[in-house]
């Protein structure tokens, strides 16, 4: 028996045996990949059926994601229409995200002007009831091509606005035009006052009777310095009337000086008065000494005469020192 032959059938027995072991390890990675790739994707994980109700579902497929705060945390299983009208989707949600979602979530569907429709849903309260199964909530709707019309017509409106503003009639360009006036008269020679009255006559007029009325506070100025030079003039004879009046050495102290000294002379005439009424009761109850009383009656005569004299030169002196009042009266008791 040849022994080649036999060497070539074992090599493709030992070919056959390798490229089938090839082949099975190659179907084993695929299933392990797609089965890693499915467990990835949350396949085989438990789910929660969440149904959203919303009034257009127009952008939304089966396979969407329904996302909280930016990630994934459900997808689009089955889009039908319901009795109602509404178009009924429903997502499931694995049991491992159902923390994000509670039964005061609120669910939106938003469709910008770039790419497709988007289901979001908002938690306020992550403490609160846990969603049920089978729940049914309403979608609220945020499509931003809704809010297109309103745009272009307010876009509209502002461009007939500016139109308005521009045109040639308008408060704006009569606006800028007094504007424009009124900054050529500030250039002008008078500046602000110019622009203010309207004319560089009325500013001249304004400027001359600024200039007479501050002559006539000059004035003015000049009449209050005299009047306060008279002032002190009349302060200064005051206080020197005060002084010769009120002073010391002034007339009213040399006036009680006198009075005071009339006081006394006016006491002495009045004992010699008393001394002279005494004597003339003596010289009635005693006529034999007419001789003696008369010789005493004209020497006590003479002493009154002399204290009248007295008395006189002292009113003459205070008339002299005391000119107020000429007309002098003395009194006797």
């Amino acid at each position: 028996m040849d022994p080649a032959p036999q060497r070539d059938e074992g090599a493709v027995r030992n070919v056959a045996l390798k490229a089938t072991l090839l082949l099975v390890l190659t179907f084993g990675l695929l299933a392990a990949f797609v089965g890693y790739v499915l467990y990835a994707r949350g396949t085989f994980e438990e789910t929660q059926r969440l149904v959203l109700m919303a009034d257009n579902a127009e952008g939304v497929s089966v396979g969407s994601d329904l996302t909280f705060s930016g990630f994934p945390v459900g997808r689009v299983q089955k889009i039908e229409l319901a009795r109602t009208g509404q178009a009924r989707i429903e997502v499931d949600v694995p049991r491992s995200q159902l923390q994000w979602l509670r039964a005061s979530s609120v669910f939106t569907l938003e469709r910008g002007l770039v790419g497709g429709a988007r289901l979001r849903a908002f938690t306020g309260d992550l403490d609160g009831a846990p969603l049920p199964d089978g729940a049914v909530r309403p979608v609220l709707r945020g499509d931003t091509t809704d809010e297109l019309p309103a745009l272009v017509a307010s876009v509209k409106r502002l461009v007939e606005n500016v139109e308005r503003m521009t045109a040639q009639d308008s408060d704006v360009n009569r606006g800028l035009e007094g504007l424009r006036t009124m900054t050529d008269r500030m250039s002008g020679r008078y500046g602000m006052l110019t622009a203010l009255l309207g004319s560089e006559e009325e500013a001249k007029k304004v400027i001359e009777a600024v200039g007479r009325v501050n002559g006539v506070l000059a004035s003015l100025e000049g009449v209050v310095r005299r009047l306060d030079g008279l002032a002190q003039r009349v302060d200064g004879t005051v206080a020197r009337a005060d002084e010769r009046l009120l002073g010391a050495g002034g007339v009213v102290d040399e006036t009680q000086r006198a009075v005071q000294q009339v006081n006394a002379m006016l006491g002495e005439v009045r004992e010699s008065l008393k001394k002279l009424d005494a004597l003339l009761v003596d010289g009635q109850g005693i006529a034999r000494d007419t001789r003696a009383a008369t010789t005493d009656l004209q020497a006590l005569r003479a002493e009154v005469e002399a204290s009248l004299r007295k008395a006189s030169q002292l009113v003459d002196e205070i008339n002299r020192k005391w000119p107020f009042k000429r007309d002098a009266e003395l009194r006797l008791p």
